[in-house]
């Protein structure tokens, strides 16, 4: 692929909308498809994947923020959108103007939403957040949070939606621990969530949509689709799970990124490359200069570690990755010249692979790419 700047990510949206059928096709019917695109769709970019997804058919969405919520409302969405994140006095007004949902875990919440949506004269959606083991935010479990939860459906300017959870150890099943009780920690948190989801409706509280499959459950546990299942890697054709190789399933990784070869030189074996001589050759060595570093989200733990591909063939990174250029050593790569593409993450140097490489997660590979990459967005 031929780029037109330093570097560039491109993003398929043929196959995002191919990725959210095939989400589609394994919900059951009447089952809703929220698309979760927090972390500025897991670094994809909110503005650019909207469209696709309005036209695949997504029934809702969840982001992080309310500012992100904003976004999708800018390119005038106007389906149902959940903050997942915290919200504050100072949020309020951007939640409730943007038509947001926000995630509520305390009486006071609600009732701090239930007061600004009286002052503006409307009423705030909200979604409860039930905490059955991952311990971050959320209701813990019962008679207590009963009864918050049962006050919050009484005012006047609030009204549920929906009610959730979310899974601390979905991307395990073959290797889950199982209990005396017969269950494994991700079916512990989804018996408990349906109980205390019983409860509620047995007092008379209409608790709206109960969701709690994100997508290494949506892979591993079809049984806790219930009535919305959120899924974001898998829709961008990442695997959080060693369980299930995606393209056995169909999916497809939707981000590319590439640079180019800014210049080629030949050195001879004993030379130090780099800051503090990080690399030293063991032969005379061809080395190409990539312009693209770890300001662009090129990792600095990349050093003498990872790979590029070059005219089809893997180069080594060489010496220390700079803030804005990195080298590679295409000695065995013939060829080589200034201007030529270089792939730094495709369909075979996946982020899946780069994520196993550096020690850290799929999402976080994605989501640092910096924002001084350009998109270019491609069907």
């Amino acid at each position: 692929m031929k780029i037109r700047r330093r570097t560039e990510a491109v993003i398929d949206l043929t196959r995002l909308s191919s990725n959210a059928a095939l989400i589609r096709r394994r919900l059951k019917p009447g089952v809703q498809f929220m698309a979760v695109l927090k972390g500025d769709a897991y670094g994809h970019g909110i503005e650019g994947v909207i469209g696709a997804l309005e036209e695949a058919g997504a029934d809702q969405y969840a982001v992080a923020t309310w500012e992100e919520g904003a976004k999708i409302r800018a390119c005038g969405s106007t389906k149902p959108i959940l903050i997942l994140d915290d919200i504050g006095e100072y949020d309020l007004d951007g939640l409730l103007d943007n038509h947001l949902m926000p995630t509520v875990y305390t009486l006071s919440m609600a009732q701090e939403l239930n007061d600004k949506a009286a002052q503006k004269g409307t009423t705030a959606h909200i979604h409860i957040k039930i905490d059955t083991g991952l311990h971050r935010v959320g209701f813990l479990p019962g008679p207590e949070a009963i009864d918050q939860i049962e006050a919050i459906s009484r005012l006047p300017h609030v009204k549920i939606d929906g009610i959730f959870s979310h899974f601390a150890r979905a991307d395990q099943r073959k290797t889950a621990e199982v209990g005396a009780d017969g269950l494994n920690a991700t079916q512990r948190q989804l018996q408990t969530f349906l109980s205390l989801t019983e409860e509620l409706q047995r007092r008379g509280v209409d608790v709206g949509l109960r969701h709690i499959m994100n997508s290494p459950s949506f892979l591993l546990y079809p049984e806790a689709q219930l009535d919305m299942a959120r899924v974001g890697d898998v829709l961008f054709g990442l695997s959080p799970t060693d369980e299930v190789d995606l393209k056995d399933l169909g999916f497809q990784q939707v981000l590319s990124w590439y640079t180019r070869v800014a210049m080629v030189k030949e050195l001879p074996a004993g030379e130090e490359i780099g800051y503090e001589g990080g690399y030293t050759t063991k032969r005379p060595t061809r080395v190409a200069t990539l312009p693209v570093g770890f300001a662009d989200g090129f990792r600095w733990n990349l050093s003498n570690k990872g790979c590029v591909r070059v005219r089809g063939k893997l180069a080594p990174i060489i010496g220390r990755v700079c803030m804005d250029q990195c080298m590679v050593d295409v000695t065995d790569i013939e060829g080589v010249e200034r201007g030529d593409t270089v792939s730094l993450i495709d369909d075979d140097l996946t982020i899946e692979k780069m994520a196993k490489l550096l020690s850290t997660n799929i999402d976080e590979i994605a989501c640092d790419i910096s924002p001084r990459v350009p998109k270019r967005y491609i069907r």
